[in-house]
């Protein structure tokens, strides 16, 4: 695999790119979590996404949706983290996180940055130096809990 990374604003995204995010998106958050849920929430348009492009399939294998402050959180945050199931276990996860934080850095400088995180993922999560701040909700019918990086 080898996966190129790449954002762009909504503006910017190609329907391609578009039909690829929103592709993933589905088939994880949707079809293997068995969730239905609207994923289409009027945030994408407002938002800069980065993609982990695979040059070898031609697909979009790890996303990450860029917020800006005032949309989610007050705080900028970064949602709609995915990887394809093709791509688990070879450290593209650690990577997308990294390169969101730094995105997210390059695009507001040194900001705080919340998630709301499904809680099986909270230690992940804590070894990118996020901390829970909040008991567990549902959203969903999953549990999460929110988190924040300052």
């Amino acid at each position: 695999m080898n996966i190129t990374w790449y954002h762009k604003h909504f503006k910017n995204l190609t329907t391609t790119e578009l039909y690829q995010i929103l592709q993933l998106r589905n088939e994880v958050f949707i079809v293997e979590q068995n969730c239905p849920f609207q994923d289409l929430d009027d945030k994408d348009f407002k938002c800069y996404h980065l993609i982990g492009f695979d040059t070898n399939s031609q697909k979009v294998m790890a996303y990450t949706r860029i917020v800006p402050a005032g949309i989610s959180y007050d705080e900028a945050s970064i949602g709609r983290v995915v990887t394809s199931p093709l791509a688990r276990r070879k450290g593209i996860g650690k990577q997308l996180m990294k390169n969101s934080i730094e995105l997210l850095e390059e695009l507001y400088g040194g900001i705080s940055i919340k998630i709301g995180a499904q809680l099986y993922l909270k230690k992940y999560y804590e070894s990118f130096d996020f901390q829970q701040i909040e008991e567990v909700y549902l959203e969903d019918g999953i549990e999460h809990i929110l988190m924040i990086r300052k």
